[in-house]
């Protein structure tokens, strides 16, 4: 039996209140996460994909607000916690890596002070931890996640460091305080294809030696198929097809999810075609009362215009598959589809 979700959103509907009207960037999003489990959120940009993750976190900038359903972690709502008692599980129980890691460092702080900072602003109340001590700990764990001679680092700033190895110090300080919960937004869009491969080594040994629970944030399949357990695929503010990452790429029922892995380059294949998805995601202030997905989609019917297709099992007793479309798409497509690699 698979262990109870440490995460779970519960139909969560965060939406900006804009000039141009109510953008519904999440809107109904419902999802589980296990200890030890990656789970992918995947999409184009302006799917909801970060939006969902910051709510989490309660990270969202004006004006957007988290204005329905519920962040329930370890039996707790997040969504309605008092501030003071969000900030004892935001950077301690649930981490972030933010996908520019030179922003997010202060360029005037050595590594070590920055590492041993977290650990000191999220230790137990009255918990004593000598400044000597929290930097002793800093470098254990920037050496787990694989910075070299780390004990002669620490004195080190930011600018000394490659993108990889700052990548590495982010991964180093949401990890520190043994968090519960990593969540990653887009932890390798500014790294070269070997740094990207290192850092998603690094992602599967953190959830083998910790047990930690990832929420892999990326527009790129090809990065979930190496390290996430199940895919979410994102379109317009909807989870629009869950499944088993293999399962997935195998058998694809959204035509969202069959048009993005047929934009993904499969090694070897001489004869694909890379085929770009047609027109524009849609207006998130005006979207349209059926499928969000109707104008970019070769398989609608005219009654999808008026008709909003459920997230539902793909068949009796799938309910690990999950597909929000009124088709079979499986009888009228190519099957040609990538594989996991």
């Amino acid at each position: 039996m698979s262990p109870n979700p440490v995460l779970s959103l519960r139909d969560l509907k965060t939406h900006f209140f804009t000039s141009r009207g109510v953008a519904k960037a999440v809107d109904g999003v419902s999802l589980d996460l296990r200890p030890g489990e990656t789970l992918g959120i995947v999409g184009e940009s302006g799917s909801g994909k970060t939006v969902t993750s910051l709510s989490i976190l309660r990270l969202v900038p004006p004006p957007g607000r988290i204005v329905g359903g519920e962040i329930l972690f370890e039996g707790r709502n997040l969504a309605a916690l008092p501030e003071n008692e969000l900030r004892e599980i935001r950077g301690k129980r649930i981490s972030m890596v933010f996908q520019d890691p030179m922003s997010s460092l202060n360029p005037f702080m050595t590594i070590g002070e920055q590492v041993a900072e977290t650990l000191l602003v999220h230790r137990n109340p009255g918990e004593r931890l000598p400044r000597r001590a929290a930097l002793r700990r800093a470098a254990e764990i920037l050496h787990k996640v694989g910075i070299p001679d780390p004990e002669s680092r620490l004195d080190d700033y930011p600018h000394r460091f490659s993108g990889g190895m700052r990548q590495r110090v982010m991964i180093a300080m949401a990890l520190i305080s043994n968090p519960k919960v990593l969540i990653a937004d887009e932890p390798t869009t500014a790294l070269d294809v070997t740094i990207q491969a290192q850092v998603l080594d690094l992602f599967r040994r953190i959830r083998s030696e910790f047990n930690t629970a990832i929420l892999l944030i990326t527009h790129n399949l090809g990065i979930v198929a190496g390290v996430a357990d199940h895919v979410a695929v994102m379109y317009a503010g909807k989870v629009v097809e869950y499944a088993p990452t293999e399962e997935l790429f195998a058998n694809p029922r959204h035509p969202y999810t069959l048009a993005l892995l047929n934009a993904v380059p499969r090694p070897g294949d001489t004869s694909q075609v890379i085929a770009p998805i047609p027109g524009s995601p849609p207006d998130l202030t005006r979207l349209p009362p059926g499928c969000s997905f109707y104008d970019r989609c070769p398989y609608r019917e005219e009654r999808f215009r008026e008709e909003a297709p459920p997230l539902a099992a793909i068949a009796p007793g799938r309910d690990d598959h999950l597909a929000r479309c009124w088709v079979d798409i499986t009888l009228l497509r190519d099957r040609n589809a990538p594989r996991v690699s």
